[in-house]
């Protein structure tokens, strides 16, 4: 039986680069808020394999611009599983594959991509209300008045022993594949992965989940909207 969700406005930014945990932590602390929850990386894959399945050049920006906007792109917001379309087809396998993974920061870079998905991302959010949202600028960007801004982050090492761990892949490749991909999202003109200057800082490299689930509520808590 589906939990039900409680009323009352709450807004969750959780920011941070791949492996800290944002994904995990971000799901399980909006089933306990009794909240939605929307993975805007898988947007971004889902935009990106429609990039990839069209064939154009990754470098052409006004290219993929145009597949972007003429994508029919869905997503569901259920923090204990959601479907993610693109044209009708779930992608919600493809979109984890090393094809789309190489890729997706490249067209994530492009500002119309961007700015179509940021559209988007804020309409989920408004209709929503009670919502967790994770990515890499959505604290900066996407909802700057979320009631918590939340940066998670972790050592490379166990960003990568993390996520070799999720896809079974050789360690030194995925800590190798993390650095281009944080040096790219980092460094891109639009919209950088950046941490909000009010953003909570917080390494779980010596932290479990159900820890930072706790801090998290705990801070909500302290905030007047848990």
């Amino acid at each position: 039986m589906e939990e039900e969700v409680r009323t009352g406005r709450c807004v969750v930014a959780v920011d941070g680069p791949s492996g800290s945990g944002k994904s995990t932590v971000s799901r399980r602390l909006a089933t306990g808020l009794g909240a939605r929850y929307l993975d805007t990386g898988a947007m971004y894959r889902a935009i990106t394999w429609a990039v990839l399945r069209s064939g154009v050049d990754l470098a052409d920006a006004s290219a993929v611009a145009k597949v972007a906007g003429e994508t029919d792109l869905r997503i569901g917001t259920d923090p204990r599983g959601y479907a993610v379309t693109a044209d009708g087809v779930n992608v919600e396998v493809e979109i984890r594959g090393p094809e789309v993974t190489a890729a997706v920061s490249a067209v994530a870079a492009v500002p119309a991509v961007r700015a179509l998905l940021v559209a988007r991302q804020r309409e989920l959010i408004a209709a929503a209300g009670r919502i967790v949202v994770e990515g890499r600028d959505i604290g900066s960007v996407v909802t700057p008045d979320a009631d918590l801004k939340v940066y998670l982050t972790a050592s490379e090492a166990t960003r990568a022993a993390r996520r070799s761990a999720e896809d079974a892949s050789d360690v030194a490749v995925t800590a190798a594949d993390l650095a281009r991909r944080d040096r790219l999202d980092s460094t891109r003109k639009a919209d950088p992965l950046t941490q909000a200057p009010d953003a909570v800082v917080l390494d779980t490299t010596e932290l479990g989940i159900d820890e930072v689930v706790a801090r998290l509520r705990g801070l909500l808590t302290e905030r007047g909207v848990a």
